[in-house]
């Protein structure tokens, strides 16, 4: 799976020239998120302060609406504060760029590892189960999970790269009896309650993978007699055979759907807790006066970022389970190819 595509003359353009470009891209949108997270702090203060604009009012509208949309940041030669929309239309075009090129890479990752199954399976005279789905199916999910996840994954190194010091520097914001006396604070904060969700999160769904992947084996043997039935409708797809075999089918889903039922749980709670966890941590200072309204926004804003980065496998454990079966029927596709292949 990884050889096919990295260790390939073939491909080697296509596997590092376009990880290269999306980690380019993706470095871009961080800087961007940074940049919006400033802006947060001196927007919402000019928000707090509206009332005193209340004698000029139109200096206050003024300034809202540089905030929003102005372009002067663009026409004075990149100087001052840019608006929101000088950070915001750009981000949306790379975005946009990135996951139609993410498409595209994840397709060739596709290409590449199918062609490396094929000549082998060709050359193997032994029926191994599974293959049609292993080279067509298997391949093509496995391509589109791992365009998605690495995605996100390199987008989560960067941010927390980004993030961190930004929090780490609001940490002396906190006005909590002991949190404020720990240096760095929000960071190791973050990071506690992030990483105790994902161990939480391990436990609760361990399950999962192994359900998942005894799900695909039942949906293979249900298709593959369909698929013999449209040849020979005689000996295969017969109502009976059929119903034995969806039934397989409803007992391994409705496991499945249980164990996801109460991992869903957990996992709601826990992300609504992490709305409020900044506002419970760094709210009193907003009335002692120790921080603005502003500050609160960028603090929330930052904390969200670092543990999204940090929380990145509990967000996407329904997929990373998902990659884990197909990871599990490939691996199992090429050792019986081998085994063959050396038995000749």
């Amino acid at each position: 799976m990884i050889e096919a595509f990295y260790k390939s003359k073939e491909w080697a353009l296509w596997a590092y020239g376009g990880a290269l470009a999306l980690i380019v891209s993706l470095w871009m949108q961080v800087q961007m998120t940074v940049a919006i997270n400033e802006w947060y702090g001196k927007f919402y203060d000019l928000l707090q302060n509206a009332t005193d604009y209340v004698d000029k009012p139109q200096e206050g509208i003024s300034q809202l609406y540089d905030q929003l949309v102005s372009l002067q940041y663009v026409l004075t030669g990149f100087e001052g504060t840019p608006s929101f929309a000088v950070i915001a239309f750009p981000y949306i075009a790379l975005a946009i760029f990135t996951g139609w090129f993410t498409r595209i890479y994840g397709l060739r990752w596709r290409e590449a590892i199918t062609f490396n199954y094929i000549p082998k399976w060709q050359a193997v005279d032994q029926e191994i189960e599974g293959a049609s789905q292993r080279i067509q199916e298997d391949c093509n999910r496995w391509s589109r999970l791992i365009e998605s996840l690495g995605l996100q994954v390199i987008r989560s190194i960067m941010t927390l790269i980004a993030f961190i010091p930004i929090l780490y520097g609001f940490s002396d914001k906190v006005d909590i009896p002991i949190i404020r006396d720990i240096e760095g604070s929000l960071v190791w904060l973050t990071l506690l309650i992030s990483l105790g969700g994902l161990v939480l999160s391990w436990f609760v769904g361990w399950k999962l993978p192994g359900l998942e992947y005894n799900n695909q084996r039942v949906e293979a043997a249900f298709r593959k007699d369909l698929v013999l039935g449209e040849d020979d409708k005689a000996n295969y797809a017969q109502s009976d055979t059929l119903s034995e075999l969806f039934l397989g089918i409803r007992f391994n889903n409705q496991r499945l759907y249980l164990h996801y039922g109460y991992f869903d749980c957990w996992v709601t709670f826990y992300d609504q807790f992490m709305i409020i966890a900044p506002y419970l941590i760094m709210g009193p200072g907003l009335f002692t006066g120790v921080i603005t309204l502003g500050v609160l926004v960028q603090v929330s804003n930052a904390f969200s970022k670092v543990h999204d980065g940090f929380a990145l496998f509990l967000h996407n454990w329904t997929t990373i389970t998902e990659l884990r079966s197909i990871w599990k029927r490939l691996h199992e596709f090429e050792a019986n190819l081998a085994k063959h292949l050396e038995a000749k």
